[in-house]
């Protein structure tokens, strides 16, 4: 039996039009797809209804991945691959695999001979890069910090100095409630000429991108809270 293929289905980044920010591609995979591994099954039944209105609610085949998951569940859910069928993958935001759950679903398609498949759409991490003015060439994305003050001072601290000996990028996100505080962290731990920006509300109508050395920062300036941030900082 030919085995079916994995589609990495993007979704947008915020509240719009989906079709606003994704290529045909994303509409003719979900037009054709009836399997699907999601973050939450809520948002992703939402977000294929606003792709694909005329699907049938009814004949959707949808398993879960979040950080909950137990490692044993995972290859199950990519059963309807080896029983022929094309499987999607949905974040609940960006791109399926990058800071996503979803890369052990496609790890494990991997040893098993399925083809994978990425399609086009808004990465939240890379947007932010393209836009900082930052290293493109050389970048690492850590995902959290610490949330504890001492471990996130030293962290930041660490990360910066490998930042000025390899001219790296360094790339964060935090819960959105926590914005602020990590905004007046880098603030006040970074050196006064490393190169900081704040990319918040990537694609949407009130996105924010602002990007200059720790010196000429003013956190109180900027209210980050429960808004979408990516962070990066580059030290000279």
């Amino acid at each position: 039996m030919k085995k079916g293929q994995i589609f990495l289905i993007p979704c947008p980044l915020g509240e719009h039009a989906p079709m606003s920010v994704l290529p045909l591609t994303v509409l003719k995979v979900i037009e054709a797809t009836n399997h699907y591994v999601v973050e939450h099954e809520k948002n992703a039944r939402r977000f294929i209804k606003s792709i694909y209105p005329q699907k049938n609610q009814a004949d959707l085949k949808l398993s879960t991945i979040n950080k909950f998951t137990d490692p044993l569940e995972v290859p199950e859910l990519i059963r309807p691959c080896l029983e022929g069928f094309d499987l999607g993958i949905i974040s609940d935001a960006g791109c399926p695999g990058v800071a996503d759950p979803g890369a052990e679903v496609i790890h494990m398609a991997h040893k098993n001979g399925i083809k994978v498949v990425p399609l086009v759409g808004p990465s939240s991490i890379l947007l932010a890069l393209m836009s900082s003015g930052l290293n493109g060439q050389k970048f690492a994305f850590h995902g959290y910090l610490p949330i504890d003050k001492d471990e996130r001072k030293q962290s930041l601290k660490q990360l910066e100095k490998q930042s000025q000996q390899e001219g790296q990028t360094q790339i964060f996100i935090e819960t959105p409630y926590r914005n602020n505080q990590l905004l007046e962290a880098m603030t006040t731990h970074l050196k006064a000429d490393t190169q900081l920006c704040v990319a918040c509300n990537l694609t949407l109508q009130d996105e924010f991108i602002l990007s200059k050395e720790i010196r000429q920062w003013q956190p109180a300036a900027h209210d980050l809270h429960k808004r979408p941030c990516i962070f990066l900082f580059l030290a000279k």
